[in-house]
């Protein structure tokens, strides 16, 4: 037996069309740093039509890909809506990789266009040359802009502008877009060998942003001001650009002002309700409303994730501001979102404390497993320790143009997390598999040790790798950043340790160093970490 309902299909342009024309009040603003530029979601459609006409005019006809290298603002949400809305492949280019690493990926996924921030310009330049598919560069701001660095390098150089002025303020939408069909990609900022091309579908794009609306998610609706702060060019931001024109909630746009200073002055300014970004940045903001008062106390939640969000921060945030932090746990291959660390009705003081320390409940739409030794399975009882697989509607079942297949496990996709999942399927991550700490036969937890240590309130940021001994084939390196001003030692920072981690797992050592390397996407880099030890470019304190 069939059911009656109509086939309809699941995509960024019905998304689109829904948010925008219903919603025509809701805006969209950008910050430049001063104050901030905006426009109604109603006006908002009709460049959005323009931009969909302007690529239609330069041969964007079918799925062909379509680059952004571009920061959180209003263009490149426009990009967001129209290309995949008019049937091509949006491809949002990480603008913090290495130049090699930007070339490979552009060419792997063969961008035709690429649509460019004019503060970025030089930056594209340096790599253009190389690349071999790009035909067009679009290039955004006034007509002051300098183009200048581009030309020559055999891509036609357009502004934005002035092709979007050329255009009508509709365009024919298509409505027999499959929603199996792909809709924008991302590649991984994978740690060895090149980067991953993730390609999600019209389908995964309109589940996750339904999910991402839900009232155990981010609750958005129209009342919400949403603030992404974590890369529009990282999974998407998270979701949260779709998701907020899913709900009609308005978008406030950091652009290129992602330090303390500005954001804290944002938000005062703009009165964002949700917010979403790596951890770092919240402990920066932290540190400067502390020294600068600032209200802050239009958010009523921010998503936090990327790496494991350390208890002392969200208590310091909701104690002292009234912000609460929600611990969330994905990665590019999961479009993000994949569980959130909601405590469960009932939990209070200590016992909900216990939940929010977690990654989270596994959310709906999302199943997960735990891989022992030999793909053996692990019981879901908070103990058994594995690597999580998970699946479902919008978990990546492949990579692009490359076959991986010790990434996948009978239909599941291998995290390269650690953890336990327990048996209400909140997930507890103990660390990458490949940051796992191996000593002596015992597995030590990096995660663990940055956030006890992150909890002492000299300790800025703290970040663990395991390093090669002797005896035990791997003990603990910790890197710590202090506060100005601290005279705390690494003598110190162990006995801290003591009284909350095994004595066999505390570090003997220690580095005190001026800031932690990230990664493009903000993340500890341990592996910059490892190789600045094994070059003796660290100043090792032994401490036993």
């Amino acid at each position: 037996m069939r059911s009656t309902m109509m086939d309809y299909p699941l995509t960024v342009t019905a998304l689109m069309r829904h948010g925008l024309t219903w919603y025509g009040d809701a805006e969209v603003g950008t910050f430049t740093g001063e104050t901030t530029r905006g426009t109604s979601y109603r006006d908002l459609a009709r460049r959005v039509a323009r931009l969909a006409g302007a690529l239609r005019s330069l041969g964007i006809t079918g799925d062909q890909r379509v680059g952004t290298f571009q920061w959180n603002n209003q263009e490149h949400l426009e990009a967001y809506l129209a290309v995949p809305s008019m049937g091509a492949v949006l491809h949002t280019l990480n603008i913090r990789l290495f130049p090699d690493q930007l070339i490979y990926v552009a060419n792997h996924a063969e961008d035709e266009v690429v649509i460019v921030d004019a503060s970025l310009v030089t930056a594209l330049a340096k790599v253009l040359p190389r690349l071999t598919t790009v035909r067009h560069v679009l290039v955004t701001g006034g007509p002051d802009v300098d183009t200048a660095p581009l030309q020559g390098a055999g891509p036609a150089i357009h502004s934005y502008e002035e092709l979007l002025a050329a255009e009508p303020d509709s365009f024919d939408w298509p409505d027999d877009l499959d929603e199996r069909s792909a809709a924008a990609m991302c590649y991984s900022s994978g740690t060895t060998g090149n980067p991953k091309g993730v390609v999600y579908s019209h389908r995964s794009v309109y589940l996750h942003s339904m999910s991402a609306c839900m009232g155990d998610r981010m609750a958005l609706s129209a009342g919400d001001r949403l603030l992404p702060i974590v890369p529009m060019f990282h999974a998407n931001a998270w979701g949260m650009p779709y998701a907020a024109v899913m709900a009609g909630a308005s978008l406030v746009m950091p652009d290129r002002f992602l330090q303390a200073e500005p954001l804290a002055r944002l938000i005062a300014e703009q009165r964002p309700t949700v917010s979403g970004a790596v951890p770092t940045i919240w402990i920066d903001l932290l540190n400067h409303i502390r020294a600068n008062a600032t209200d802050v106390s239009s958010l009523r939640m921010i998503l936090a994730g990327g790496s494991a969000v350390p208890v002392s921060l969200m208590q310091q945030l909701e104690r002292e501001f009234g912000v609460r932090i929600i611990q969330a746990w994905g990665m590019t291959e999961t479009s993000p979102l994949a569980s959130i660390a909601w405590p469960p009705p009932g939990a209070e003081g200590e016992s909900a404390w216990r939940y929010r320390s977690t990654q989270g409940r596994l959310i709906s739409g999302v199943e997960g497993r735990l891989s022992g030794e030999g793909d053996a399975l692990l019981p879901n009882d908070g103990g058994s320790v594995g690597e999580i697989e998970v699946r479902g509607p919008w978990i990546t079942g492949s990579y692009y143009r490359e076959d991986s297949a010790e990434k996948f496990h009978d239909g599941w996709l291998r995290t390269g997390d650690v953890g336990t999942i327990d048996a209400d399927g909140f997930l507890t991550l103990t660390d990458r598999a490949k940051d796992v700490i191996k000593s002596g036969g015992e597995w030590i937890s990096s995660v663990d040790l940055e956030n006890a240590l992150m909890g002492h309130p000299d300790v800025i940021e703290a970040a663990v790798v395991g390093v090669p001994d002797e005896k035990w084939q791997e003990r603990p390196l910790a890197t710590v950043v202090l506060r100005e001003g601290a005279d705390v030692t690494p003598d110190k920072l162990r006995e801290y340790l003591a009284a909350r981690m095994a004595r066999w797992q505390l570090p003997e050592r220690w580095s005190i160093i001026s800031e932690v390397p990230k990664t493009s996407v903000g993340k500890f880099d341990k592996k910059r970490i490892r190789k600045d030890y094994a070059e003796g470019m660290l100043d090792v304190l032994r401490v036993d």
